[in-house]
Parts: C-alpha cells; structure tokens; sequence
C-alpha cells in the first residue's frame, strides 16, 4: 500500500524543527563519537547497482551500506552509543567523549545504569557503549527475540531480562524498571516527558546522511531524486530526512518510508494526521521494523518532510535480500539483514505497478538511494532466507572488488571508500536468528 502525506512541505527546514534536529548537532555528534573503537572511521560504502538500475528502468540506484558501519553489523551504532555519552554528560557535564568512550572514567561510572527495550540492534549498541564506558546495563527482550540476539546482545556484558508481549511491553517495562530503581532509560522511540535521549538518538543517525552528501560531492553527481527510509518508530528517517532537508531546502529530494504491512505504525499516522499505532500484529520478519507505536518526537520531523509512506509484506523483503546478495556482473553483492532490504522491497513493489510508480514520481530520471541498515545480523535467519550463509555472500563481494580493481570484470564503478579492508557486511558477527 502507498499514501501521499498530505502534510508534507517543500519550504527550507523550519527553525522550530532545527531545535530537535540540525546539521549543526549532528557534525557535533559525529565529532563527539569518531573515536569509539566500535566504529568505522571512514564511513561506509556507497554502492553503485547500475544493473539493478537499467532493469528497473531508472536512471541510478545506490546503496548506503550501513552494514560496514561497525563490528556490531548495523547503523544502530550511530545512535544509542551516542545518546548514552550525551546522557551521561548532562549527568556531568565536565565529562569528555573520548575519556568516557575510552573507559578513562570507568570507575566512576560504575554507579550508573542504563536500561533499554529492543528487538536486537538497539540493544547490542547500547550494550556495547555501555561496556566501553564501564556502566551496567540492562536490556528488556520480547517473547519474539530470538535466544541468537539474546546471546550476542549478553556478550557485551548486559544483564538481560525476558517479559511476555511484544516491542511495546518491553518498552513500558524498561520505563517501570528504571523508575523503580533509578536506572535511566536510553530508548530510541519518545513518550511524554521523554524526548531529550531519542532526540539523540536521531541526531546520531545524521553521520549517515554526511557520508552520502560529502560522496556524492567527491564524484561529482548529481543529488538522488527519492530515498526509500525504513520506517520502525521513525528514528532513523527523522535523523536522516531532516539533515537532507536542512541541507537540499526545498530541493530536497522524495522522500518514501516503508515498513511491514502488519506494524504500520507510521503509514496509519499519516492517515490520521498524528502519532498512531499499528494495525496488525506487528510481528514481522523485518524484527528490527517490528514496533507497534510511532515515536511522537520523530512524527514531528516525519509529518512535514516524508512524501509517501508504504508497507511492505515479509516475502518482498526476502526477495529483496535474494536480490542485493544476488549480484551481477555490474552490480556487486551485498549481505542486507531483514530489515535492511526493506528499501529495495519498497522500490521494487512500486515499480512492478505502474500507476504506484507514477503516483510516487519514479521515472526513467529518476535517481534513488536505499540504505542497507544492517547486515547479517542474525546469520541463521539469514542463511535460510537467502538459501546461502552470510560468509558466502561476503566472499563473493570480496571476489567481485576485486575483480573491479583489476578491471577483470564487466562493471561499472562502485563508488565507495577502500572497503575492502574492513570485515565483509557484518557477515563475520555473531547475531540472532528470529524465531
């Protein structure tokens, strides 16, 4: 399904909203965070798929590949670790990022700690932040979160507590249990009287839109005409639509959020002009996309900058990791989780359709990015959804840089910084298997 968001403006970014998010406190963030051994330091690759593009009949198709963004496989990595150091300097403002990313203030934290609900990456993030730093953390799992995500979210030293329910139950029982025990809550989704930690949150997220401006400026090409977002509570297209606003005015480009057609929480706020909750039963293979209500504070950003909101079913998303991993002669492979495909589920369901693809402005001019949010971060789901082991596909992707660098291969550049070096999608990282 598509809805056209009646809401949605092509004025400059406005100032009120500049108070939540801007390019300003996101090159702050970025700054503050460039030296966590968690993340990659160069950015992540911006892939070329000009296979991809001829048969869909588009002019360009590129992939911000978040999968490279860290060893933990995700682009969550920008966001909690982020809004536990802004957490922690209100707490003391006379502490510096790169002491308390370090672990130099070990000691002293010590007495804090942190809580959080997720249904995996979000989690894992904090858990590691949390380690470097050397505060306690505790995480709240769902019935549906696999035992895999348990386990690779527990080895970074988080104590894990498992409830009944969905996404939802989990968060309210991070907040219960942080109220009782004067625990503070990192979440990325906002409730009332709790804005300022998922504020940060999507602030993080604005390295990746960054990365994706200052690339296209050292090619030399052209700004992209739609982004496919995925949608979730809203955090990370709150945090990247809003940088692209506040940079391209009213040229930006179309935005388009996509989530599971049964936790379309933010297509069903976009029918009702406000934050809403999902219509279905929200449990979904795209887990990480699974969330039932919006987050208030994104829905600020979202309702006058998304142009079209889209629900995906689950069997579009796998066959649009089967794709991404596929690869071509001229396109290369990429290791896409669940809910990292869910861009190229998006596009591919509005070009099978012709009036959809009308309806969302896609053309032969059209130039469009996705974002891979995750790689492999549950390898057993992803070996029986793709029908090959992560390890595979990364092997192939090496295989296929290669050949690209040598020119032994029919391709067309892949424009991305040396990729080569780093661990290949997240492929190598323990993570989870949905149940």
């Amino acid at each position: 399904m598509l809805i056209r968001n009646p809401q949605s403006s092509r004025t400059e970014y406005p100032d009120e909203l500049k108070a939540i998010l801007s390019m300003e406190a996101a090159a702050d963030c970025r700054t503050s965070m460039g030296q966590w051994s968690h993340l990659r330091q160069d950015g992540t690759p911006l892939w070329q798929l000009p296979g991809l593009a001829s048969r869909f009949g588009i002019a360009q198709l590129a992939v911000k590949d978040e999968s490279f963004r860290s060893d933990l496989g995700s682009f969550k990595a920008l966001g909690a670790p982020a809004a536990l150091i802004c957490l922690l300097r209100r707490l003391n403002p006379e502490l510096i990022a790169e002491h308390l990313l370090s672990g130099r203030c070990r000691q002293q934290m010590r007495a804090v700690t942190v809580i959080s609900a997720t249904d995996g990456n979000h989690g894992r993030a904090l858990a590691a932040a949390a380690q470097s730093v050397g505060c306690n953390c505790v995480i709240v799992l769902h019935a549906k979160v696999s035992k895999e995500r348990e386990e690779a979210i527990s080895a970074f030293g988080a104590t894990i507590v498992r409830i009944d329910g969905n996404y939802d139950d989990s968060v309210n029982t991070a907040a219960r249990m942080a109220a009782d025990n004067g625990w503070h809550v990192v979440s990325d989704t906002s409730y009332e009287g709790y804005e300022a930690i998922p504020r940060d949150v999507m602030q993080g997220y604005g390295t990746i839109a960054a990365e994706v401006i200052e690339q296209l400026q050292e090619d030399g090409q052209e700004p992209f005409t739609h982004v496919f977002l995925q949608g979730g509570v809203g955090g990370l297209a709150a945090g990247f639509a809003s940088y692209f606003w506040e940079y391209y005015g009213k040229d930006r480009p179309r935005f388009v959020v996509v989530e599971p057609e049964q936790a379309d929480c933010l297509y069903r706020s976009a029918l009702a002009g406000a934050p809403c909750r999902a219509s279905g039963s929200v449990d979904s293979v795209m887990a990480g996309l699974a969330c039932g209500e919006a987050s208030p504070l994104a829905w600020k950003i979202l309702a006058p900058v998304i142009d079209d909101f889209m629900t995906v079913c689950d069997v579009d998303a796998v066959l649009a990791m089967q794709a991404l991993a596929k690869g071509s002669s001229r396109d290369v492979p990429i290791v896409a989780g669940e809910s990292g495909a869910a861009g190229l589920a998006g596009l591919q369901c509005l070009l099978a359709d012709e009036a959809l693809a009308k309806a969302a402005g896609l053309g032969p001019q059209s130039r469009v990015l996705l974002i891979n949010t995750e790689g492999a971060t549950a390898r057993q789901v992803y070996e029986r959804l793709v029908s090959e082991p992560a390890e595979s596909v990364a092997r192939r992707q090496a295989v296929w840089l290669s050949a690209v660098s040598t020119g032994r291969a029919d391709t067309v550049g892949a424009n991305c910084c040396p990729a080569c070096a780093w661990p290949l999608s997240g492929a190598t990282h323990s993570s989870a298997a949905l149940s």
